[in-house]
């Protein structure tokens, strides 16, 4: 599956229970490359198989982050996937801002701290684990619309905020733990709109073409993923190994 990457590596997967991360997983465990892999989700894991550990956290805290940098112990990762992201949250009266006159603090904070502050903040936490000389690969979610150059239509103003301030943090971590690992390539990728729980309340503007199984994007991100190298470090590519301007 990835060529540069070695025979039975290493593969941590957070937001285990969401759609895509759950098809990353399946995509991976059909894979003989693949040794041992890792998942992360605040739910019980709904697979059951030798080669995976489950850890039940919630890596928007602090606690869990430390827990599962305890977990690993400095274990050398050759394969981070990060699945987690919010868009809306109907429990909390979060929904995408239409205007500015639908802004408010927490709605800003909580999109905010899930899709740029955790993601950045577990890389903190791992990076014992990328560090070295082992060929490494973390990939985390973003969003075509957090691209500020792609930005025609307006709205959604957190959700774009926080990915626009996602892909400046992978961007800058990329450059660092470059310098802690020659052979780390850190990629933002855009999935498309995926048939999962985050784009559910917006699917019926969708055409039906491109409204994509979790399992189809699944397959598309690993293949854009095994085509990059360590000179692609720090870039935003899109599920169909389109690169996207920042």
């Amino acid at each position: 599956m990835f060529y540069l990457l070695p025979h039975h590596y290493t593969a941590l997967v957070v937001g285990a229970s969401g759609g895509i991360g759950a098809a990353i997983i399946q995509q991976l465990l059909s894979s003989s490359q693949v040794g041992h892999i890792i998942t992360v989700s605040r739910k019980p894991s709904q697979i059951d198989h030798p080669r995976l550990t489950h850890l039940m956290l919630d890596v928007s805290q602090e606690q869990d982050r430390q827990a599962l940098q305890n977990a690993l112990a400095a274990r050398p990762v050759h394969f981070f996937f990060n699945a987690i992201g919010i868009l809306h949250d109907e429990a909390k009266q979060l929904v995408p801002e239409k205007r500015l006159d639908q802004l408010s603090v927490e709605s800003l904070t909580q999109t905010m701290n899930i899709n740029a502050f955790t993601p950045i903040l577990l890389l903190a936490a791992l990076k014992d684990s990328f560090k070295g000389t082992h060929p490494t690969v973390i990939a985390s979610l973003s969003a075509r619309v957090g691209s500020i150059e792609d930005n025609q239509l307006g709205g959604w103003y957190s959700y774009r905020a926080s990915k626009a301030a996602h892909n400046m943090l992978l961007k800058t971590a990329s450059i660092e733990l470059k310098r802690l690992n020659k052979q780390c390539t850190v990629l933002c990728l855009h999935p498309g709109t995926t048939d999962t729980a985050l784009s559910k309340p917006f699917q019926s503007r969708v055409p039906d073409e491109k409204l994509f199984t979790p399992a189809f994007v699944a397959e598309q991100l690993l293949a854009v993923i095994a085509q990059r190298t360590p000179d692609d470090n720090g870039t935003f590519w899109a599920w169909d190994g389109q690169s996207i301007d920042w």
